[in-house]
């Protein structure tokens, strides 16, 4: 076993533990109903009350890579959390992260599918929201950008 394969292993494995994480976020988000999903939705939310976002989500899969308009629109948001302190993720595997989030969340019951490219984490100001999962989320993407990865990739792990 060389160095490279020992620190690959480590990378590796620290994926998955934040990958368990962000999941476990996004659960416990999704029944204190702080989640936003869509684009547009998460432009309208950030526009009105940046203070209540902690974490930003930003997804795609390898064919939606290549779209400019969407990447146009990761490029302002990824801009605005910047400058607003908002931590960013990009989340390259969309099938689990629809999984997580499941088919009724904001489509109000109609058949149309779910804009997925933008999930937004949100802390209401009423009720300050402390849990470990976010915690570590939040320090790796922190720690990625003291390596001057500003916006750091995770593969959700398949269940």
């Amino acid at each position: 076993m060389t160095l490279e394969d020992l620190a690959g292993d480590k990378a590796t494995e620290r994926m998955d533990y934040v990958g368990n994480a962000l999941e476990e976020v996004l659960g416990t988000a999704l029944l204190q109903r702080n989640v936003t999903v869509g684009v547009h939705e998460a432009a309208k939310l950030l526009n009105v009350d940046p203070d209540s976002v902690v974490l930003c989500l930003l997804a795609t899969d390898e064919v939606e890579d290549q779209d400019i308009a969407l990447q146009i629109h990761f490029t302002l948001i990824q801009a605005f959390c910047c400058e607003n302190d908002i931590s960013i993720l990009r989340v390259t595997n969309m099938s689990r992260l629809a999984e997580i989030l499941g088919t009724g969340v904001g489509s109000g019951g109609t058949a149309e599918p779910l804009d997925l490219h933008c999930v937004l984490i949100t802390n209401p100001h009423a009720s300050p929201w402390k849990d470990s999962a976010l915690s570590k989320v939040i320090c790796f993407c922190r720690e990625s950008r003291f390596l001057d990865q500003w916006v750091p990739v995770i593969n959700l792990p398949e269940r």
